[in-house]
């Protein structure tokens, strides 16, 4: 975001920084000009190294204690854990003479987000400010009958590239994340993979959701049919524990995770990434739809951290938002399973009268590592799974 010359304060954008797990933007820490840029765009940066020189204000009026001030390279696990905000946030707190340490985050492992600074400053000035949440886009449902709008974590189309039309090739270097795809999937496909497809009547849920968004929503958050799937996810695992493991390389060692980081594929600016909720077994539908905004919100704009990619158990791919209504979901290691869900239909169906009644169908398709995990045992899950869907009530007995 800077060439040599240019004037910078405290909190300018230096440049984005993209590792294969995330992309941070690193600002500036001190009132200077550039004097010298030690990396390209496009050029891959080594941890540690520098990136910029800025000369600082105290130099440029003949300080002797202050010289030149190296910016390194720093990877987004540390500057993760350092740096408690955003700089927009930052930002937005010295805008408003706020002190970082004086508001309490409610964002991922403490994180200071826009809402908290914004809630900060009403309680400070006894004004009422709205609860800001990002739009999400809706889905695609294929029937002339179009059951209720549902929000999905899936982002809008992404723009065509113009190279595409020129009529010529164009070749260029894979960025961090697709490098990321490279080396998961190619582990990937060493797991021989196991499927299992079903398909679920979701004509309660959808009546169940129906009478809930609005509710939701005079909370300030947006719920979609997504929560639901999680949560049942979840108990279901509660149920099949091997479904929460992981293996290790050498498939010698299975390890059963306690908690339930239930990663979420979403189609981002940035390429496909699978962010995660946190510790779904001690979740409300509510708490999920919560963290679900969140992410959904990073995630459009390209601010997904390592912690919220990092550290999942078991994955639902929502790939009926874009269209489809079956998919073959490749594992991520070193998870065992994965399901993708597909499109919800409105279809004629039977009833237990033998009547044909009006049904919302969805499609879901599992993969599992069947060197852990047996069909009997993703058959047994899925049927769990899809009779809290089918049966939403019934999950009530389960919640905490």
């Amino acid at each position: 975001y800077v060439k040599e010359g240019d004037r910078v304060s405290q909190f300018d954008s230096i440049c984005e920084v993209q590792s294969d797990k995330a992309s941070v933007t690193i600002t500036s820490r001190y009132d200077g000009v550039i004097r010298k840029l030690y990396y390209d765009v496009d050029a891959v940066a080594h941890v540690g190294s520098p990136l910029v020189d800025i000369e600082t204000d105290k130099a440029l009026e003949g300080d002797p204690e202050e010289d030149v001030v190296e910016t390194p390279a720093i990877s987004y696990n540390q500057s993760h854990k350092k740096n408690q905000a955003t700089p927009a946030v930052r930002r937005l707190a010295m805008e408003n003479n706020i002190k970082l340490s004086e508001v309490v985050g409610t964002g991922k492992d403490g994180r200071i987000l826009k809402e908290d600074i914004i809630s900060f400053l009403a309680k400070q000035t006894g004004a009422i400010l709205p609860y800001e949440v990002q739009k999400i886009p809706t889905p695609v449902i294929s029937t002339a009958e179009t059951p209720p709008k549902e929000e999905t974590p899936i982002m809008a189309p992404l723009a065509i590239p113009r190279h595409i039309f020129s009529g010529k090739d164009r070749t260029e270097p894979l960025n961090g994340f697709q490098k990321a795809m490279v080396k998961t999937m190619s582990a990937a496909l060493k797991i021989p993979h196991f499927g299992y497809c079903d398909e679920v009547d979701l004509t309660q849920l959808v009546r169940l959701r129906s009478e809930l968004k609005d509710m939701a929503e005079s909370r300030g958050v947006k719920l979609s049919y997504m929560p639901f799937f999680i949560k049942a996810a979840s108990l279901g695992l509660l149920q099949f524990p091997v479904l929460n493991a992981s293996v290790d390389e050498g498939c010698q060692n299975i390890t059963f995770k306690a908690s339930h980081n239930i990663g979420l594929a979403m189609d981002t600016p940035q390429g496909l990434l699978v962010p995660n909720v946190k510790s779904v077994q001690a979740l409300s539908v509510f708490d999920i739809a919560v963290e679900l905004n969140r992410l959904q919100t990073l995630g459009s704009a390209g601010q997904l951290g390592t912690a919220d990619l990092t550290g999942g158990t078991f994955t639902l791919s929502n790939i009926g938002s874009i269209g489809g209504t079956y998919a073959k979901p490749v594992i991520l290691p070193p998870e065992v399973a994965i399901g993708a869900l597909g499109k919800i239909q409105v279809l004629p169906r039977f009833n237990s009268r033998d009547e044909i009644v009006k049904a919302y169908i969805m499609n879901v398709s599992w993969s599992a590592d069947h060197r852990v995990v047996d069909g009997a045992t993703m058959s047994r899950f899925s049927n769990l799974w899809r009779s809290y869907l089918e049966n939403p009530a019934a999950m009530v007995l389960e919640l905490k």
